[in-house]
């Protein structure tokens, strides 16, 4: 399920608290604002995770050529900065559009609290430059300056993209955690940029993100090579090239996927603490109970998340009980997406495990096990999969803060934008991202069909993208 059609249902969920005397919009356009900004959002989340998982995986690539002289990952990294700058450029548009609709369709929200949160943009459009300027001189460098000079210029496009997605994470986990200003008779006062910036979910909310990003790219970058390698199987040939352009991404995805799994669980008890009816409604806890079952889709394990929670097989659990009705998120939205991400991240860490696994027994002389059929056909899926999680735990995040645009301040119907016809910006984007996203895969696939550069030392170690 997308993140869209899980807006959509928590649309109408809302809708019935949507009231005249807040100045609202219809309820036509006050659905259509939400899905548009789940749309563009879960459009572009997926641009920013590529934007901070290839030039890392660009840099490592380098680095192994630097230390190898092996032109295979030098080729590799000159691919994929491109295909880094092709989807810079796209992501570039839709985060404009964006920042346009935050005024367009939240504008109460912004005109109330745009000077608490206004310094992260600022910081994250200083970041948003830096990475365009060294990925420009990075991309016209190769041949031109020497290769510990031009893997130099890649350092500064990682460290701003990350800088980038982390400022304007700030926002987000400020709108879960407001911090940073005062509310005197509804007016915005004694602003503190710093704090409203480092609130309590940025440490957790950023690095969750920021693992998800690596491996939503890792994933989907190994999943074109897996298809490759495929295609290298049935043709009976082994292509060097497609291994180590498989490798490369898949162990990177692979090293984070635990990770996440640990920072995933610190987030979930933060969220326990700090926002318990997000955590009622992830978790299907009704009631308060002593004992809680944690429950997944239709199995109940008794005890099991007071022990998890509290490691305390009796403790009490708060339940969507404690919370008043009208301050309710859509609970069956924000449990499925929920469950989604839990259990396609955990068979993503399974598939990692089993990378891991056989890695071991290679190098104790055991039978390569990655390279069959089976797991190729997998990790094949294992892009689209990953890019689903990331949508599913999106999703999770904000329908669960809901009702509330700014946790517990402001209501999401109260900074809509009252003005009709806002259902027909929804229709101009779906138009415009559907022209662009088909313009940008064609321009991909141009790109991955172009044959690999062979080097004339060594021409065992490339064989052809086709």
């Amino acid at each position: 399920m997308s993140s869209l059609q899980l807006l959509t249902e928590a649309s109408h969920a809302a809708l019935s608290r949507t009231a005249d005397s807040h100045g609202a919009a219809s309820p036509a356009d006050y659905m259509a604002a939400r899905q548009q900004m789940a749309f563009t959002l879960g459009f572009h989340i997926v641009l920013a995770s590529i934007g901070i998982g290839l030039p890392a995986m660009t840099l490592i690539a380098e680095w192994r050529s630097l230390r190898t002289g092996d032109r295979v990952y030098a080729e590799l990294a000159r691919r994929w900065m491109k295909a880094a700058g092709v989807l810079f450029a796209v992501g570039a548009v839709s985060g404009t559009v964006l920042s346009f609709e935050m005024g367009t369709l939240w504008p109460k929200f912004m005109e109330q609290y745009g000077q608490v949160f206004g310094a992260a943009f600022a910081l994250e459009g200083i970041a948003f430059f830096v990475e365009a300027i060294f990925m420009g001189v990075y991309l016209y460098g190769w041949d031109r300056l020497s290769p510990r000079a031009h893997f130099l210029t890649g350092i500064p496009v990682v460290v701003a993209g990350l800088l980038s997605a982390s400022f304007v994470l700030t926002v987000n986990s400020w709108m879960n955690q407001p911090r940073g200003f005062k509310l005197v008779n509804g007016k915005v006062t004694d602003v503190d940029p710093l704090a409203a910036m480092f609130n309590p979910a940025t440490p957790v909310q950023a690095v969750h993100l920021i693992l998800a990003s690596l491996m939503v790219c890792g994933f989907l970058a190994a999943s074109v090579y897996a298809v490759a390698l495929l295609r290298d199987r049935r043709a009976g040939r082994v292509d060097r090239y497609h291994r180590i352009g498989f490798a490369i991404p898949f162990t990177l995805a692979a090293v984070c996927a635990p990770l996440q799994i640990l920072v995933g669980d610190i987030a979930v008890r933060f969220v326990y603490s700090h926002q318990p009816a997000k955590f009622a409604a992830m978790e299907g806890v009704d009631h308060t109970q002593a004992g809680a079952p944690l429950k997944f889709a239709f199995l109940r394990f008794p005890d099991v998340l007071s022990l998890m929670l509290k490691f305390d097989p009796h403790a009490t659990i708060r339940g969507m009980d404690t919370v008043p009705v009208e301050n309710r998120p859509p609970a069956e939205v924000v449990k499925t997406s929920y469950e989604l991400m839990i259990a396609i991240g955990t068979a993503l860490l399974a598939l990692a495990a089993w990378w891991g696994f056989t890695w071991w027994r290679r190098r104790r002389g055991a039978a390569d096990l990655v390279w069959t059929g089976w797991f190729l056909r997998i990790a094949a899926f294992a892009g689209a999969a990953a890019v689903i999680a990331m949508e599913a735990g999106w999703t999770t995040t904000e329908v669960g803060r809901q009702p509330w645009i700014v946790y517990g301040v402001m209501r999401t119907e109260e900074a809509i934008n009252p003005n009709p016809g806002l259902r027909y910006g929804l229709y101009a984007v779906l138009a415009v991202y559907t022209v662009l996203g088909i313009a940008t895969i064609s321009v991909l696939r141009r790109m991955r069909r172009r044959p690999v550069a062979v080097p004339a030392d060594q021409p065992e170690l490339v064989g052809s993208t086709r």
